[in-house]
């Protein structure tokens, strides 16, 4: 008997390798294929491994998971992942698609799992029922409209044996540290894969600011801001003992401090 076999669909690497993991754990019969990072290449690794199971991120660069579930109409059974509960539980009550919401609750991927298995003896939903599925799903996204803030919201971190679901507001500062990114925020600290760079891009410039090469800041926790010398200075955040620097380069932002 062929082997059942998935294809996961998501940007973010870390959630790639949990999902991965959890469903190593629950369903080890299932064969991985590959990994996608946005919906142009999910099609292309389809076609080339043509698994019976696709997870979706909903929100992907380059093409979206509802316009790329579209495309896979008919051709194998989809699981949508996303991090909106509230109108997911809604727009997928009918059955034609299942989801998971981030961060992946291993029990609530249990009950996916269970029911992919009783789906695949039969075929993939009809193409009308997942049009409509979709339809349905995408007027809910369009009435929710833009997110509310184009920046950054959550960061997402392991820690210890968990996936933790960081919000912005929390963060303290970020720094790097070897190939990873520590971030520290009011309930601790973590390490992640993104780089200072990718997060300065990332995050709302009216409230965090680079101070150095390797440190990002919440301005408001900042509590005071020591001039040194050669147009440099130390910074101390609210709450916490470590001194962080600022550059010549960056030292603009503190001028009216």
């Amino acid at each position: 008997m062929k082997p059942c076999t998935a294809l996961i669909a998501d940007d973010e690497p870390l959630l790639r390798e949990r999902l991965r993991t959890h469903l190593a754990a629950l369903w080890p019969g299932l064969r991985l294929v590959d990994d996608a990072r946005n919906g142009p290449e999910a099609l292309e690794l389809f076609a080339l491994h043509q698994p019976d199971i696709v997870f979706l991120d909903i929100h992907m660069p380059g093409q979206n998971g509802i316009d790329t579930a579209r495309q896979l109409a008919r051709r194998a059974h989809v699981v949508f992942v996303t991090a909106y509960e509230q109108y997911a539980v809604q727009a997928f009550q009918q059955g034609a698609i299942d989801y998971i919401v981030k961060p992946i609750d291993e029990m609530r991927l249990a009950d996916t799992v269970e029911r992919l298995q009783r789906q695949l003896a039969l075929p993939p939903p009809a193409h009308a029922a997942l049009d409509a599925m979709l339809d349905q799903l995408a007027a809910r996204l369009e009435r929710r409209g833009k997110p509310a803030s184009p920046w950054l919201q959550w960061i997402k971190a392991s820690v210890g044996t968990s996936l933790r679901l960081i919000p912005v507001d929390q963060v303290r500062f970020l720094r790097a540290d070897d190939k990873y990114t520590r971030v520290v925020w009011d309930e601790g600290e973590a390490l992640i894969r993104k780089g200072i760079r990718e997060l300065a891009e990332q995050l709302d410039p009216e409230r965090f600011v680079q101070t150095h090469r390797s440190v990002i800041v919440n301005l408001g926790c900042v509590s005071e801001v020591v001039r040194g010398m050669n147009e440099t200075a130390d910074l101390h955040i609210r709450g916490h003992d470590e001194v962080l620097p600022v550059s010549r380069n960056y030292l603009y932002h503190f001028r009216q401090m």
